[in-house]
């Protein structure tokens, strides 16, 4: 499918990865990981044709459809689902063909083209758009509405359900759960779990990555290496070799000392200086082991609040809305502290809505309401970076909240979040998405709140900080009320669920798992479009497509999974004697059988090695035919 040999890219003057050699197999569900600016976007536009690699090879076949998603959608009358619809491409081409075959009464050519459009199942391109767009939550009111009118939002999602709509060989997803809530990314997982095309997909979801994926490439000190499993089992593989890293490198740092120690002693004897010269030599000759770099860029915690009081807030039988427009009803809620609440429910049915009521921002239409004199709120809404002055600095942020605040204070609070140098003191708005999230998570977390309302706070934060993140919350002695598409971070930081519903708010007593249940089933009773079928085939069809290849490609996987198992056993072991050997203990006249017993044993293990990577080679090539 596509294969990658002793490769290097580099934007600009800036080298993302060199030597990198994987393959990428039909049907792989492959998780791109790796910190900001490590390549991911970079790999994509390489394989749209619109960046080159610098060196090495890539082979994938030509023929093979590419389907991704668009970073602009222009503001145009067109309606949303032809808007949808144009993501078939082949369905455009031939219902343009027939146009000009019956502006020219060409009757052969028209019985033609209706055949193959019979052939790729054209007639239910409506339907399958429609069921797209609704899972991804747009309305029955709203398919027909144009493109002009949604907001960025939301034509972005246009341009996930127009490339979801590409019958694709290959889908490329740049971090796909961003714009959406968290129905609309369960619905997403499971439309992926039945796409039977190659997926790639780049993702700062942890339980998005876990259900979906089977390989992980991770891209990290400019090399790239390939994981078998999903994220979770990446995460426990990477973390056992950063372990047996750390140990070897200490090792390697005790040869060196031990190495430079001898130089010092004896390059001044003349009996000893070509001994310690040959030994300046291997010291310039050894391949430093890299040190594990495991420690995360991020460090911040949520200050103690001042003051708790009990009850913060307290709601009593309010309606909360916007003039006439009633969204919730009856709602009664006390807030007290060490409260850690997250809010589920379908889009529009009134989250915000009521984080916007909690926030004293949006005052109730009816009902009684109490708010502390001592209530100290941190409020981050969906929209919460366009808060931030773009011509002013980081620094200058700090110094608005404190002006007794000095410099180096400011720039010690800010290195937590990952602000270093001449950074603190640039304006915001050149600033990534998640640079200017950070920012506004720092400003909040400065001011001690007792009392966080976080809609959304992961959107562009990638997974390092949303990990720092996750850890700092599950620290924070205020109460929380936490809407998040990110079910990792739910489970990490809340202890309780409140479900918003049909204008109503109740206590959910499952968890994330049973709400995904509770989806499920609402989608039957209410008769809402279920995963839906990227082929356009019927559920029958897909069933017996999908066995049909599964036991057509089970003894080639199987086959390749033992070779791979091996494989990796023989590397390891290879690994192990080469660091062995690079003991000068090991070269000792007392240890000279021992010595030959393991050159011959690492002998043995390339020669294995050497034959099964062959063997391989080949299984992975029938495989793919």
């Amino acid at each position: 499918m596509l294969s990658f040999t002793n490769f290097a890219l580099r934007r600009g003057t800036q080298l993302l990865f060199e030597h990198a050699s994987f393959t990428v197999h039909q049907g792989y569900k492959l998780g791109i990981t790796g910190a900001n600016g490590c390549g991911k976007s970079s790999l994509f536009a390489l394989l749209l044709g619109k960046i080159q690699g610098d060196e090495g090879e890539i082979d994938f076949p030509s023929h093979m459809t590419i389907a991704h998603v668009a970073q602009e959608t222009p503001a145009i009358d067109r309606s949303a689902i032809d808007y949808v619809l144009d993501g078939d491409k082949e369905l455009r081409l031939i219902q343009e063909k027939l146009k000009m075959a019956e502006e020219d009464e060409d009757g052969h050519s028209q019985a033609e083209l209706h055949h193959q459009l019979d052939i790729i199942n054209a007639y239910s391109a409506n339907s399958r758009a429609a069921r797209l767009m609704q899972g991804l939550g747009f309305k029955n009111t709203e398919l027909d509405k144009p493109v002009s009118n949604f907001s960025g939002g939301w034509r972005m999602r246009l341009n996930l359900c127009q490339a979801l709509m590409c019958r694709s060989d290959i889908l490329l997803l740049d971090e796909p759960t961003n714009h959406l809530d968290l129905d609309a990314v369960i619905w997403l997982e499971n439309w992926l779990l039945s796409y039977s095309g190659t997926l790639l997909l780049v993702s700062h979801d942890r339980d998005f990555l876990d259900r979906i994926v089977d390989h992980v490439l991770h891209i990290e000190h400019q090399k790239v290496k390939m994981y078998t499993g999903n994220y979770s089992d990446f995460e426990k593989r990477r973390a056992e070799q950063l372990a047996q890293q750390q140990v070897m490198y200490d090792k390697q740092q005790r040869e060196v000392e031990h190495i430079k120690s001898f130089v010092a002693r004896f390059k001044a004897k003349a009996s000893k200086a070509k001994q310690a010269q040959s030994r300046v030599k291997a010291l310039e000759r050894m391949e430093l082991i890299s040190q594990a770099h495991i420690d995360s860029p991020f460090s911040f915690v949520f200050f103690e609040p001042k003051k708790m009081p009990h009850p913060l807030l307290t709601l009593d039988e309010v309606s909360i809305g916007y003039g006439s427009n009633e969204i919730l009803k009856g709602v009664s809620l006390s807030l007290l502290p060490g409260d850690r609440i997250g809010l589920l429910g379908h889009n529009g049915a009134g989250k915000s809505t009521l984080i916007k009521c909690l926030s004293n921002e949006l005052k109730p239409l009816s009902g009684d309401s109490s708010f502390s004199t001592e209530l100290k709120i941190g409020y981050f809404a969906q929209h919460q970076v366009d808060q931030l002055d773009m011509d002013a600095s980081a620094c200058l942020h700090m110094q608005r909240l404190d002006p007794a605040i000095t410099e180096q204070e400011i720039r010690n609070y800010l290195g937590g979040f990952n602000f270093h140098g001449d950074k603190v003191m640039e304006p915001v708005a050149p600033f990534s998405g998640g640079e200017k999230a950070r920012l506004a998570l720092a400003l909040i977390i400065y001011l001690k709140p007792n009392l966080l309302l976080l809609d959304e706070p992961t959107n562009h934060l990638d997974l390092e900080m949303r990990h720092a993140l996750s850890m700092a919350l599950q620290d924070y002695e205020g109460a929380m009320i936490l809407v998040s598409h990110d079910r990792h971070l739910l489970r990490s930081v809340t202890d309780s669920f409140l479900l918003v519903d049909d204008g109503r708010l109740q206590s959910f007593r499952g968890d994330l798992d049973e709400y995904r249940q509770w989806l499920i089933q609402e989608a039957k009773d209410k008769n809402l479009p279920d995963i839906g079928e990227p082929s356009g085939l019927s559920k029958k069809e897909v069933r017996k497509m999908e066995a049909e290849k599964r036991q057509l490609l089970q003894p080639l996987k199987k086959r390749l999974a033992r070779l791979e198992a091996r494989i990796t056993e023989l590397e390891d072991r290879k690994q192990a004697i080469e660091t062995e050997l690079a003991d000068s203990e090991i070269y000792d006249v007392a240890r000279q059988v021992y010595l030959q017993d393991i050159l011959k044993e690492q002998g043995e293990v390339i020669r294995e090695l050497t034959g099964l990577e062959e063997e391989w080679l080949i299984v992975s090539e029938e495989l793919d035919a």
